[in-house]
């Protein structure tokens, strides 16, 4: 390995970090889809020859980012790399080869420099159609089949396959929305571009071997923050539980448990004693659990100026038992399966808050609210995928954040404006704060927030899937748990409830009611500051 600077290491380490900030921001100003362009559901990174994630954008999704390793070496399982060529590339989105979910395609370029490949450039988004049983969402899949069109890890050329139109026809085809979905591919591969050609300019500037030693040094600089961390940690055991409602079939609550073991500078998570798999679609895959657990992870013990990569994986030893509901086997369906990621990732947060009681926070919502609204008319599917907010949990400093993105998506809400000019089968009729929400405690729990929709066509199709409608954020030290969230249509007079998981057909007048509830609060509530309590006061009577 060759020997480099600690002035070079950070001069390098930073410009491969912008580089992957700039893949980021070349995604999502390009892309086509609102979930992508305005919501930002999409993340990028640079990773070595061997598979390892170097550098991440890190101001997009946490939970895509954590597996990025994962999936680009099962690419390299299923085609060696010494087998590609200039111009080609992988392209994967099958949960059972270390995707997440069917929406989220992945895609991997090599960067040749001098005729050998030196690292990959990937981009991943979640696309608003695959195929399947149902536009944007189907709701009832009962196998991964009935969730889209499944694109195993494959190699593929960029000129043969897509610009010729091999690859680019054959999922063209295979979905309702081609126009946004292929646009939004072709957004990743611009990401793409984008990070080879930075790669390149480094190491015509700084020599490649240096650029590779840079990106070494990256990795093992992570690994030695993350150790440090774990090693300030009291040794021992530590466990967290929390619960998903149910399986959208009548099946609940679902249990996820995680045991943290602390020894020196290694920690390890079990995730045995976690619920069974379930038939529906709320089954997480192996990799979106690690990429959740990475998260709370990182979160925990390292501050902002630790970038996310593989060192943080190399600290850490994770096990999902299999045939979980963390880990299902295949077929299982899985596109809901954020909910359970997300338990996992408080569950371990819990354990954590167990070992440095000081440190803890409560419970946020943490729930990913996917809100898919669809409409055929003239041979033509109208497809609207939002994901909703909720409320942070308060900790022993702050109050939580109101009606944020839970912190493993990190997505930006789509402003009513943009998706008043893109559908005209809805309209958005109010959006507001939902103050009270958050749970009461010295430091109170973030609030949620309500959006209404006017319904503008018979047939249009509401699919759903989301959580804590039953089992609510909890409080820490005394603090009370955070509101539940909830769903209702208004059709004349009558009030129909919806289901955290659910499929309606409506009608035009019908307005739609969608609320997120809370994070929990921390601390007594009569603990409470008068000037808090004050301000608490206002923002109730805000319109």
């Amino acid at each position: 390995m060759t020997a480099i600077s600690p002035a070079d290491q950070a001069v390098i380490g930073q410009a491969l970090l912008s580089a992957a900030r700039e893949m980021g921001a070349k995604l999502c100003r390009s892309a086509f889809s609102p979930i992508v362009r305005d919501a930002k559901d999409a993340s990028t990174g640079l990773m070595d020859a061997t598979g390892a994630a170097v550098v991440q954008s890190d101001e997009l999704i946490p939970v895509l980012v954590g597996s990025l390793s994962v999936t680009l070496r099962r690419c390299m399982q299923a085609v060696p790399p010494e087998t590609l060529r200039e111009g080609d590339f992988y392209l994967t989105n099958h949960p059972y080869h270390g995707a997440h979910h069917l929406q989220d395609i992945l895609v991997f370029m090599p960067a040749f420099v001098d005729g050998r490949i030196i690292a990959y450039a990937a981009a991943v988004a979640h696309h608003l159609d695959v195929g399947g049983g149902a536009p944007g969402l189907n709701s009832s899949a009962t196998d991964l089949y009935g969730e889209g069109l499944i694109l195993p890890p494959a190699r593929w050329n960029f000129a043969r396959d897509w610009q010729d139109g091999n690859l680019r026809t054959l999922i063209g085809a295979n979905i309702r929305v081609p126009d946004q979905t292929l646009g939004d591919i072709e957004s990743q591969f611009a990401a793409c571009f984008t990070g080879i050609a930075r790669l390149r300019e480094l190491c015509a500037r700084h020599g490649t071997a240096t650029v590779e030693a840079a990106m070494a040094g990256q990795i093992a600089y992570v690994e030695r923050r993350v150790r440090a961390a774990v090693a300030a940690l009291p040794d021992g055991t530590y466990v967290g539980e929390d619960f998903v409602d149910d399986d959208g079939a009548g099946s609940g609550p679902l249990r996820v448990r995680a045991t943290v073991t602390v020894a020196g500078d290694s920690l390890a998570v079990d995730f045995a004693g976690s619920a069974p798999q379930v038939r529906t679609h709320m089954n997480a895959p192996y990799a979106s659990v690690v990429s959740g657990t990475l998260a709370a992870l990182k979160s925990f013990l390292t501050t902002d100026d630790v970038p996310f990569n593989e060192g943080a994986a190399r600290a850490v030893t994770i096990t999902v038992p299999e045939g979980t509901l963390l880990n299902p086997r295949f077929p299982a369906p899985v596109r809901a399966r954020m909910e359970a990621t997300y338990r996992a990732h408080d569950a371990v947060l819990k354990a954590l808050g167990a070992a440095v009681p000081e440190r803890a926070v409560a419970t946020g919502f943490d729930t990913t609210t996917a809100f898919c609204l669809s409409h055929l008319q003239d041979g033509r599917y109208r497809v609207f995928i939002e994901l909703r907010d909720g409320g942070y949990g308060a900790h022993a400093g702050a109050d939580g954040c109101d009606a944020i993105t839970g912190p493993l998506s990190n997505c930006t809400n789509v402003p009513v404006e943009a998706i008043d000019a893109d559908h005209d089968f809805f309209r958005i009729e109010a959006f507001a704060l939902l103050p009270g929400t958050g749970g009461r405690g010295q430091h109170r729990g973030g609030n949620g927030s309500i959006r209404r929709y006017r319904i503008l066509r018979d047939g249009v199709r509401l699919a759903i899937y989301t959580d804590r409608f039953r089992v609510a954020a909890e409080g820490l030290m005394g603090g009370e748990p955070g509101a539940l969230g909830g769903c209702v249509i208004r059709r004349g007079a009558e009030k129909i409830s919806v289901r955290s998981k659910d499929d309606v057909v409506l009608r035009a007048g019908d307005v739609l009611e969608m609320w997120t509830g809370g994070g929990g609060g921390y601390g007594p509530p009569d603990a409470r500051p008068d000037a808090l309590l004050a301000a608490d006061a206002r923002l109730a009577q805000e319109p």
